[in-house]
């Protein structure tokens, strides 16, 4: 039945960007071209417990563990400032993150774009309710988004100076 239907095979950026547009309410999206090539890029944001308190103001420390039941899937324990802890599932892949809680949603996703790169990031509630909390903080949430894709920038050409390149 399925011999006649048209398929699609979207790169991880655009799969981001269709969960965020599948989503509900208005979760955080955003994208931007990076200068700096893919490996560069990914060496930084795929670097979960070094890279993500750096750039996500209020998270102390982020744990990845590996699971041992061949899924390749991890675990992650995030802990805010304020000593909250929250643990996640993860599926981490060459430009493909997606990490999901009880009660939030984040991915990360990147494709090499010339010498540059296309970099995604997603994050969202996953309570009863968060839709119209994310309608109303729409402006803010989207101005946060910049505020990452900055962040990261910045510590992509820490990584790189560090390398002494």
């Amino acid at each position: 039945m399925a011999e006649g239907w048209p398929t699609v095979e979207l790169d991880p950026v655009r799969r981001l960007r269709v969960m965020a547009a599948a989503g509900s309410g208005r979760p955080l999206f955003a994208e931007r071209r990076l200068a700096a090539g893919f490996e560069e890029v990914w060496s930084v944001a795929g670097d979960l417990s070094g890279e993500l308190p750096g750039l996500i103001s209020g998270l102390r420390s982020f744990e990845v563990r590996d699971r041992d039941d061949g899924s390749g899937r991890s675990e992650g324990l995030a802990v805010s400032v304020l000593g909250h802890r929250e643990r996640f599932e993860i599926v981490l892949r060459s430009g493909w993150c997606l990490m999901r809680s009880r009660v939030l949603l984040g991915g990360m996703a990147a494709v090499p774009d010339g010498e540059g790169t296309r970099f995604a990031l997603l994050a969202a509630l996953r309570v009863p309710g968060a839709g119209p909390a994310q309608r109303f903080f729409g402006g803010l949430v989207d101005r946060r988004g910049e505020v990452l894709l900055d962040r990261l920038e910045r510590r992509i050409g820490s990584a790189a100076d560090r390398r002494g390149e």
